[in-house]
C-alpha cells in the first residue's frame, strides 16, 4: 500500500481525497490544524516535516483560495501559494517519494480564454495575484525540473477549472441564490458556455497519478467533459430545487447599455461584472485523459453538478 502526504488536507478537496483513498493509501497529512481525522494515520504541522515518515507521493493541495471580493493582499498569496510550494517541493527533492502533484490552477494559466478553448500550449498571462503566485510556484518548479529527472522523481502540475462537490458551491453562489429568490435570469441571450470540475473527477485524477508508474509528468489541466452554459447550469439548479425556470432573453445591446450605466453609477451590474458573467471559459482536459488511457471522465458534467446542487437542499 503506497504512503501518501497531503498538505492542506483539512481542506473541502483534501477531505475529499481522504474520503476517497483511504482504502487504498496509507494517508499522512500536513495542514495548519491537527486534529486527529478518520483515514489519516497522522496530520502534522509545518514545523514538523522532519518528523514525516517516508512517503511514495507528495500532493500538494495547502494554498490561499482566491478570492472573488478582491480584498486579500497581494503579498499573502505570493506567501502561501508561492513560498509553501518552494518549501514542500524543496523537501520532496529530499524526500524518498517518488511523485509530486502541485495543485495549480487554470487561472495561471489565464484570466479569459483567448480563442475557442484553453489548452496546455497557451503562454501563461495570469491577472491578479492568484493566478501570478500559481504561475511563479509552477516556474520554481520548473525550474528543479533537471533536479528532479536526475533524481528519477516525477513532477505534476494539475491545472483544474473551478472545483465543486457536496458541501462547497464555488463560484456557484451567485446563480444559486438568485434561483433561490426566485429572480428571473436575464442573461438568457448570452449562451456562454463554461467548463467546471467535479470533486470526483480531480480524485479520480490525482488518484491515478500517485497509484500509476506510468503517466508522463508534466502539466495537465483538468475539468469535466462538457463545458456548461450558464442558462443550463440555472435550469439544474431549478431542476434540483424542483422550480420552473426563470430565463429572460433581453437584448444583448440592452443589457450592454444597462452595464455601461451601472459602471458610471458604480451600481452592482457593470461591464466588468457582465463581462464575468457572460464570457466563455472552455477548458481542454484531452491531454489527461490521453495521459491515463481514458476516453471519458468517471463522472459527466450534468451528473457531478447534480450531485453538488442536490447537497445544498
Amino acid at each position: 500500500m503506497k504512503k501518501i502526504l497531503i498538505t492542506g488536507i483539512n481542506g473541502f478537496v483534501g477531505s475529499n481525497f481522504t474520503h476517497n483513498w483511504n482504502d487504498r493509501f496509507l494517508l499522512y497529512g500536513l495542514d495548519l490544524v491537527q486534529p486527529p481525522k478518520e483515514g489519516v494515520e497522522r496530520i502534522f504541522s509545518w514545523d514538523e516535516l522532519g518528523k514525516i515518515p517516508p512517503v511514495d507521493a507528495i500532493v500538494h493541495l495547502a494554498g490561499k483560495a482566491h478570492d472573488t471580493k478582491n480584498q486579500s493582499e497581494a503579498k499573502s498569496y505570493f506567501d502561501i501559494n508561492t513560498g509553501l510550494t518552494q518549501r514542500i517541493f524543496d523537501y520532496f527533492l529530499q524526500s524518498d517519494a517518488r511523485a509530486f502533484v502541485f495543485f495549480s490552477s487554470v487561472k495561471a494559466a489565464a484570466d479569459s480564454v483567448p480563442g475557442d478553448v484553453l489548452t496546455e500550449e497557451i503562454v501563461p498571462d495570469p491577472k491578479g495575484p492568484y493566478g501570478e503566485s500559481k504561475i511563479k510556484a509552477e516556474e520554481y518548479l520548473l525550474s528543479k525540473q533537471s533536479v528532479a529527472d536526475s533524481l528519477q522523481k516525477k513532477v505534476y502540475i494539475v491545472r483544474p477549472c473551478m472545483i465543486h462537490g457536496p458541501g462547497n458551491k464555488g463560484n456557484l453562489n451567485l446563480l444559486y441564490n438568485v434561483v433561490k429568490k426566485g429572480i428571473p435570469w436575464p442573461l438568457g441571450s448570452f449562451d456562454n458556455r463554461r467548463s467546471f470540475c467535479s470533486v470526483d473527477n480531480i480524485s479520480y485524477v490525482v488518484e491515478q497519478l500517485v497509484a500509476r508508474d506510468d503517466v508522463p509528468g508534466g502539466i495537465y489541466h483538468v475539468g469535466d467533459d462538457e463545458p456548461l452554459s450558464t442558462n443550463e447550469l440555472i435550469k439544474l439548479i431549478c431542476e434540483s430545487m424542483g422550480r420552473k425556470a426563470h430565463i429572460w432573453h433581453l437584448s444583448k445591446g440592452l443589457m450592454n447599455g444597462m452595464a455601461g450605466i451601472g459602471t458610471s453609477l458604480r451600481l452592482p451590474l457593470n461591464r466588468e461584472r457582465l463581462r464575468k458573467l457572460t464570457e466563455n471559459y472552455v477548458v481542454s482536459n484531452a491531454k489527461i485523459k490521453r495521459a491515463l488511457g481514458i476516453d471519458r471522465m468517471p463522472v459527466s458534467a450534468k451528473d457531478g453538478m447534480r450531485k453538488t446542487l442536490d447537497s445544498f437542499q
